[in-house]
């Protein structure tokens, strides 16, 4: 039998994880318990409405906007998962993460919720950029899990926010301020 285990970095409020330092090493089991905490009525975010936030206040912040600020009470993890420089090329070594994402997709826990996936960049080049580079490849790690394994693309949204949301705050730069974030939207209506 082998480790089912995944690194997982658990947030402290909304987009926030512990440090890398602290990280983790948690199974299919408690992702899939850490994920499942949603309510069945918990509300489903408008996506198009939080890029639409974020694209109108670039370089404001965007984590106290009221369509953001609805995701701090939604169960959500971040992890990583690495891609080429510059790229939404996903690295071979990701792909165990994204297998296991995908199988606590699959439990019969969460198979009735639909999740969003944000992807987060460091503010190394322009913000323009990394907002792009955020999105491309928050839609890389969708189009995997629903083609490579078959998770129903109707169970998941993407969406890059750039550099907007750092975790390390006092240096945007920082790898840590790369990531990507899985939140439990709820049961669609």
């Amino acid at each position: 039998m082998f480790d089912r285990s995944l690194r997982l970095y658990l947030p402290t409020a909304l987009f926030l994880a512990v440090a890398p330092a602290n990280a983790q090493q948690l199974s299919d089991r408690d992702l899939i318990q850490t994920l499942g905490q949603a309510r069945s009525t918990a509300p489903i975010v408008d996506v198009g409405l939080l890029a639409q936030e974020l694209i109108a206040n670039v370089g404001k912040g965007v984590a106290t906007l009221p369509n953001w600020s609805q995701l701090a009470t939604l169960p959500q993890l971040a992890v990583e998962i690495n891609f080429a420089n510059d790229s939404d090329a996903i690295l071979p070594e990701s792909y165990r993460t994204i297998g296991l994402i995908a199988d606590a997709m699959h439990n019969p826990t969460l198979r009735h919720f639909k999740f969003l996936i944000v992807g987060h960049a460091s503010a190394t080049g322009k913000a323009e950029h990394n907002l792009e580079l955020s999105e491309r490849r928050a839609n890389a790690i969708m189009v995997a899990l629903t083609t490579t394994f078959a998770v129903p693309p109707s169970q998941v949204l993407a969406l890059g926010v750039g550099q907007e949301l750092p975790l390390d705050k006092a240096n945007p730069k920082a790898a840590i301020n790369r990531r990507v974030q899985l939140i439990n939207l709820g049961v669609p209506r």
